[in-house]
């Protein structure tokens, strides 16, 4: 197939060229990302969000960040909660508040937002459970956040438990962060018979909370309502996380996989429902098809947050443009072969831009493309055979260095 049967299917990557491609506005708009770390491919996420508000009127951003952690930069969005540079250090989580595209998208969005009634703020969410590669955090904020709302505006003995015997329960934080349960199940305190009471405990919690949705939400807030369901939900899934790192069976990590991206998807289901928003990510997390990866000699295979998020929105509810690269070539990643789909797309002049998947997908025909290769275990080349379950993709012809 010559390059020129698709190239009238790239174009300038803006808010109108994806809506265009679209048709529709989703509820869920997903950006993927094949690596992290590259501030390039922030930038053209920050530019895209800031056209889809001005233009689309969306309001919400959620990145792959600590769904708690990420209420603290919501806090100083929406109201001036602390200063820039402390919130984006302690609000972004994994590493990534030091990106200068990261720093740029909260000032932006305070800035958006000074002076503007609520209802036209822009809004920001982590959807990542507080979780890292090495470790899975202490339950204890969620819990004790969730337990306080709850004895605030509820009668104290429908509470299945109080303050001090949850604070006995969880005992210290690094029992449950301890790095070595990662690789050693027995090193988890995820069944041991505290954690199996407070997992009952949170259940009941969230009960609670459904049960009295009315009440809570007329003597407080819709928002606030809103919080306590997330302190619930992150309290449940970290005590499941937990259970399952003391599993020693061969499925483990690939459930455990599994369970952090159900609770993405969840924490997205919660934040459509106030969409419209843009959702930035690994393509991994975001993409339709089934994800997979191998990590310490184990090829792993789960489904997704997007796949999920897809089943339940249906596909004028979610769409998904997934970011594939050309080079990056201080991580040593050169140009991609001409018979990959990275190759293909190479062969274009321009820079930058989107392709309409499904019609690049048409021009293909029968022609079967070589999965890329990269050299760089940071990088995850597009799966060819995933072509027809992304709606279009942003491509960088080089990467430069952040």
């Amino acid at each position: 197939m010559a390059t020129t049967d698709f190239k009238e299917t790239a174009h300038a990557v803006t808010a109108e060229t994806v809506m265009g491609l679209l048709g529709t506005r989703p509820r869920l708009l997903a950006l993927g990302e094949p690596t992290h770390g590259e501030d390039a491919l922030l930038e053209v996420r920050n530019e895209l969000f800031r056209r889809l508000v001005e233009q689309e009127g969306y309001r919400w951003i959620a990145i792959e960040s600590d769904c708690m952690m990420g209420l603290v930069v919501d806090d100083y969005v929406t109201s001036g909660v602390g200063s820039l540079d402390q919130v984006v250090e302690r609000g972004i989580s994994h590493g990534w508040g030091t990106s200068a595209a990261n720093r740029e998208l909260v000032r932006w969005m305070r800035a958006h937002n000074e002076g503007r009634p609520a209802s036209e703020r822009v809004r920001f969410a982590g959807f990542d459970g507080p979780l890292e590669i090495t470790h899975a955090e202490s339950p204890r904020q969620a819990l004790t956040a969730l337990h306080g709302y709850l004895a605030a505006w509820v009668d104290a003995d429908l509470l299945p438990c109080d303050a001090e015997t949850l604070d006995r329960l969880l005992g210290a934080d690094d029992r449950w962060t301890d790095p070595a349960a990662m690789l050693d199940p027995s090193r988890s305190v995820g069944r041991s018979p505290e954690a199996e009471q407070l997992r009952l405990l949170a259940d009941d919690l969230v009960a609670l909370l459904d049960a009295h949705t009315p009440h809570l939400i007329a003597q407080t807030s819709r928002e606030e309502w809103d919080r306590a369901r997330l302190y619930g939900r992150t309290a449940v899934g970290l005590l499941r996380y937990h259970y399952w790192m003391a599993d020693p069976s061969p499925s483990r990590m690939t459930r455990l996989v599994g369970l952090r991206d159900r609770m993405m998807a969840e924490n997205l289901l919660a934040i459509a429902d106030r969409g419209p928003v843009l959702v930035y990510a690994h393509n991994a997390h975001l993409q339709r098809a089934k994800s997979s990866m191998r990590m310490g000699g184990l090829l792993l295979k789960w489904w997704g947050a997007g796949a999920i998020v897809n089943a339940h929105l249906g596909e004028e509810g979610y769409a998904f443009l997934a970011t594939a690269l050309g080079t990056i070539r201080h991580q040593g990643v050169d140009a991609p072969s001409p018979d990959t789909l990275e190759g293909l797309l190479y062969a274009l002049p321009e820079d930058r831009y989107i392709v309409d998947a499904p019609r690049l997908a048409i021009a293909l025909g029968d022609r079967r493309l070589a999965p890329r290769v990269s050299p760089y275990f940071g990088y995850a080349p597009l799966d060819p055979t995933h072509l027809g379950g992304i709606d279009g993709i942003v491509f960088f012809k080089d990467v430069p260095q952040s």
